[in-house]
C-alpha cells in the first residue's frame, strides 16, 4: 500500500515548485504546505502502481486540458460543489484533514482575477488530488482489507480513476457522480444515514451518563436515582416512542421504561428481560462517539465488499446471524434470516473473515475431527475412559476416504493419532458434533456451515461458542433455500428424510455455486428504521481504528 503522505519536499516537488513561494498572494508557506500534502495523500487500498504525481497527471492527460477546476481565474460550479462536499466529508465517515479541506477551502477564497497562473495550476493540482483520493477511498475503502485480517480476495471492480475525477469537473451533480462509486448496497446507504443521526446525538454527552446502579440489577417496580436520565436516552436514541406514557414517580422502573429497555436490549444482541443489569447498563452508558465509531468501521468494511453477482449467503459474526438473500439487492423482504453460532473469541477458534463458493450439502456426514482438536481435548478423555470412543460414536480410521477403515483402539494405535498417522471421526447420526448435515464451501480454514445437536446454544444472545465452523439454527430452512434449484425434489420433507433415514454421507451437488460472505460488522442499519450495535467480540474494531491511524473511541466504564 502506497504511504498517505509524502515529505514536503516531495509534495512540493509533485506541484512543480520547490521555492515555497507564497500561493495565492498570500506571505509564508503556511497554505502551500497544507495544500502540497493534500497532494501526498492519495494513496490507499486502491491504488495502482502510479507514484501520487502521476496519478494526478494522469487525469489532466485523459482529460486534455490544463485546469479543471477554474475558468478564467473563477471556480466553476463543480469545483465550488466538490469544495462543499470536501467539508462535508465526515457525513461518509471520513476524516476532513485527510483531503486537505482547510487548506483547499482557504486557498479557493482567495483565487480571482489576480491569481497567478501557478497558483491557480497549484490550487488545481490539489483539489484533483483530493478528488482522487476521495473517489479511491469511497469506491476502495481507505486500508487493504488483508491487513485488517480480512480474507476478501475478490475485491470491489476496478474503479478508472483518472476518467472518473476528470468526468467530476464536467459532472451536472458532483455529488451524483460521486455517490455512482460508492457500494451499491442499499443498507450501506442506510448506514450513512444512522451515521448523520448519531452524529447530532453525540453532540449531547450527557446523555449516556447515568448513575451507577448500586450494585444489583434492577427490575419492573424497583426505583434507580437514574431513571429520568435513563428515560431522556432511550427517548433520543427510539427506543422509546416519542408518546409513551409519562412518569408517575420520577424513580420508578415503570412499564413504559421496561418497555424501553427490552427495545434497547433487542437493539445491541442484549438478553432481552427488560431489567437494568450489569451488561445492559454497560451498553446504555456507552458514548454515543463511540457508537460514531463503530458506525464509521462499519462504513469502511461495506466498501471492501465486491458485488454479488448472484444471490449471495452472508454470516455476520457479531450478530450470530445468516442472511440468505433471494435477489442480488439487501432488500430485507427478500432476505431468509437465521441465528447462528460462531467460533470462540479465543483467536484459536475464531470464525475468520473470507468469501467462498457454496458447491455440495451432505446429508448425514462425518465428522472429521480436527488433528489439534483430537490431541488437545479427546486424546486426555480416552486415556482417562476406554469407554469415551465408544459412547460418543468415534473411531480411528487409516485414511483419509469416507470409506476408510476403522482400527482397533489399541494404545499403538492412540498413540499413532496423537502423531497425525492415524484420524479420528465420529459416526454419523442424532448426536454428531455437525447435526445431520452441512454445507460446504472449500477453504484453507476447513470452515463450513452445518447443524448441531447443541440445540439449546441457541437461546443464548452471545453465541460464539464453536471452533470455527458456524452452527445454523434452522438447518432444513437453509438447506431448501440452497437446493431449490439443485437436481432431483428437494421439498422440506424431503430434506427432513434425507437427514433423519437416508443413507450415511449423501452428497448433493448444487446446479450453480453460491457465493458464502462471512463478514464482520458491529452496527446494521435496519429498513425499519432502529440502528442495531453488536459487541466487538474479536477486536477487528479497535485492529481497524489502529490500521486507520484513529485514536481509540471512549468506551463505558463498565466495558474498560
Amino acid at each position: 500500500m502506497l504511504a498517505r503522505l509524502v515529505s514536503a519536499g516531495v509534495a512540493l516537488m509533485l506541484l512543480g515548485r520547490a521555492d515555497g513561494e507564497a500561493l495565492v498572494g498570500r506571505s509564508g508557506a503556511e497554505d502551500l504546505a497544507g495544500i502540497s500534502e493534500t497532494a501526498g495523500m492519495v494513496g490507499n487500498a486502491g491504488g495502482d502502481a502510479l507514484g501520487d504525481g502521476a496519478r494526478v497527471d494522469s487525469v489532466y492527460a485523459r482529460a486534455g486540458v490544463a485546469l479543471l477546476w477554474s475558468t478564467d481565474a473563477h471556480l466553476t460550479a463543480q469545483a465550488r460543489e466538490l469544495v462543499a462536499l470536501l467539508n462535508d466529508v465526515e457525513a461518509f465517515g471520513l476524516r476532513p484533514q485527510d483531503y486537505g479541506v482547510d487548506s483547499i477551502t482557504a486557498a479557493a477564497g482567495g483565487l480571482g482575477a489576480s491569481t497567478e497562473p501557478r497558483a491557480l495550476s497549484e490550487f488545481d493540482r490539489s483539489l484533483t488530488a483530493a478528488a482522487w483520493r476521495l473517489l479511491s477511498d469511497l469506491h476502495y475503502g481507505r486500508v487493504d482489507p488483508r491487513l485488517a485480517g480480512f480474507e476478501l480476495t475478490e475485491s470491489r471492480r476496478d474503479l478508472d480513476l483518472p476518467a472518473a475525477v476528470a468526468a467530476l469537473a464536467t459532472a451536472p451533480r458532483v455529488a451524483d457522480a460521486v455517490a455512482a462509486v460508492e457500494p451499491p448496497f442499499y443498507h450501506y446507504v442506510l448506514l450513512k444515514l444512522a451515521l448523520a443521526r448519531y452524529r447530532a446525538l453525540a453532540a449531547n454527552p450527557s446523555l449516556t451518563q447515568l448513575p451507577p446502579l448500586g450494585g444489583r440489577s434492577l427490575k419492573f417496580g424497583d426505583h434507580y436515582a437514574g431513571a429520568l436520565a435513563l428515560r431522556r436516552l432511550l427517548l433520543a436514541v427510539g427506543d422509546l416512542p416519542g408518546d409513551a406514557d409519562p412518569p408517575g414517580e420520577p424513580t420508578l422502573l415503570d412499564a413504559s421504561l421496561v418497555a424501553g429497555l427490552a427495545h434497547f436490549q433487542r437493539r445491541h444482541g442484549l438478553t432481552v428481560d427488560g431489567s437494568l443489569g450489569a451488561s445492559t447498563y454497560a451498553a446504555l452508558t456507552v458514548p454515543l462517539s463511540s457508537r460514531v465509531g463503530q458506525i464509521e468501521l462499519t462504513l469502511e468494511r461495506w466498501r471492501w465488499l465486491p458485488a454479488p453477482d448472484s444471490p449471495p449467503i452472508i454470516v455476520n459474526i457479531p450478530e450470530f446471524r445468516l442472511f440468505a438473500f433471494d435477489t442480488t439487492a439487501d432488500f430485507a423482504d427478500s432476505i431468509v434470516q437465521i441465528p447462528v453460532i460462531v467460533g470462540e473469541a479465543n483467536p484459536a477458534k475464531r470464525t475468520p473473515v473470507f468469501i467462498g463458493a457454496m458447491k455440495t450439502v451432505v446429508f448425514r456426514p462425518y465428522w472429521d475431527v480436527p488433528h489439534d482438536i483430537a490431541v488437545r481435548e479427546m486424546l486426555p478423555k480416552i486415556a482417562a475412559n476406554p469407554e469415551y470412543l465408544a459412547r460418543n460414536h468415534l473411531e480411528i480410521v487409516r485414511g483419509e476416504t469416507d470409506d476408510a477403515r476403522p482400527v482397533d483402539p489399541s494404545p499403538d494405535n492412540v498413540a499413532a493419532l496423537a502423531r497425525g498417522e492415524l484420524r479420528l471421526r465420529q459416526l454419523p447420526g442424532d448426536d454428531n458434533s455437525l447435526g445431520l448435515i452441512k454445507f460446504l464451501f472449500p477453504n484453507v480454514h476447513d470452515v463450513y456451515l452445518h447443524s448441531t445437536p447443541a440445540r439449546g446454544l441457541f437461546q443464548a444472545s452471545r453465541r460464539a461458542f464453536s471452533h470455527g465452523c458456524i452452527r445454523v439454527e434452522d438447518p432444513v430452512g437453509l438447506a431448501e433455500f440452497v437446493l431449490r434449484n439443485a437436481p432431483g425434489e428437494w421439498s422440506r420433507a424431503a430434506i427432513q428424510s434425507a437427514m433423519q433415514d437416508g443413507k450415511n454421507d449423501q452428497r448433493v451437488a448444487l446446479e450453480r455455486p453460491i457465493t458464502v460472505m462471512i463478514l464482520y460488522g458491529t452496527v446494521i442499519a435496519t429498513e425499519a428504521g432502529p440502528v442495531q450495535f453488536f459487541d466487538d467480540i474479536y477486536g477487528h474494531d479497535r485492529r481497524l481504528e489502529r490500521l486507520l491511524g484513529l485514536a481509540p473511541t471512549l468506551r463505558s466504564a463498565a466495558l474498560r
